[in-house]
């Protein structure tokens, strides 16, 4: 697999209060995460760097089971009784140890009370990529076939969208699109949204397939076509390749208005 990620100020905003991570393990294993802070340029950059680390953290203590056949889809036990890791609930996991963190520090310091962030991560196996996300940054699956939003954004907007009171097309120029309903941190606890994308090979599917986590700096300003032809690339991946791509993403978000700080993450495999 291959991968590149970037994060960028933008052209609005004071601090760059998104913060990313990607990190590899033994067997293949790829982790990426993105978070995007909120509650002031020092509460939202603080929350999104202790929310990443924390959630890193929790993952790192369990990565000599993250490879072959010790990861799993649903846990359980192996038939030599070494304890298989459920992937989807190590990941929930990890969002909640991001949760206290972020939570403790806020409550234990007044300047820093009320921050929060958005989280979207992947953790990718030799068979499956298991996402999982709070808030509205987003995880998108890129291949010949288009571009599908696999998260589901935890927003007043999506709420609106939900209940059948605004389409989704007029959501993409929404006003109070950045209020969400859902951060890491805010509160004492957090739910959030777990999905799994089996892993297919290139031939498969007619050639290779892209995973882009990104924070709303990108989403607000760019449409997912527009993002899917950056990111589609006809020759086989590079980390050089993704580079570029990156580059082209956040350029284009500036060109845009570069309203918010952007992040863009993109895998391949």
């Amino acid at each position: 697999m291959e991968y590149y990620g970037m994060t960028d100020i933008g052209r609005k905003r004071a601090a760059n209060q998104d913060n990313f991570t990607i990190k590899e393990y033994p067997g293949g294993v790829t982790l990426a995460v993105v978070c995007d802070g909120m509650g002031g340029a020092n509460g939202g950059a603080t929350a999104s760097s202790v929310a990443v680390s924390a959630f890193v953290d929790h993952i790192d203590g369990y990565s000599d089971v993250l490879s072959g056949d010790a990861a799993s889809a649903d846990g359980g036990e192996k038939g030599d009784g070494k304890e298989r890791v459920s992937v989807p609930d190590l990941l929930s996991d990890a969002v909640s140890a991001a949760n206290l963190a972020v939570y403790a520090l806020g409550v234990s310091d007044p300047s820093l009370y009320g921050m929060g962030t958005t989280l979207v991560a992947a953790l990718s196996t030799e068979d499956r990529i298991c996402v999982v996300n709070v808030g509205d940054s987003r995880l998108y699956l890129i291949d010949r076939d288009g571009i599908r939003q696999i998260t589901r954004d935890h927003s007043y907007v999506q709420h609106l969208v939900d209940l059948g009171r605004l389409s989704p097309r007029k959501a993409r120029t929404a006003r109070n699109k950045n209020i969400i309903t859902r951060a890491v941190g805010t509160e004492e606890t957090v739910k959030p949204d777990v999905f799994t994308i089996e892993r297919v090979s290139p031939s498969e599917v007619g050639g290779n397939r892209y995973i882009l986590l990104c924070s709303d700096g990108l989403t607000n300003m760019a449409d997912p076509e527009d993002i899917a032809k950056i990111v589609m690339s006809p020759e086989k991946p590079t980390k050089e390749s993704l580079r570029i791509s990156a580059e082209k993403l956040v350029k284009l978000a500036n060109d845009r208005g570069g309203a918010d700080n952007i992040t863009a993450v993109i895998l391949a495999y």
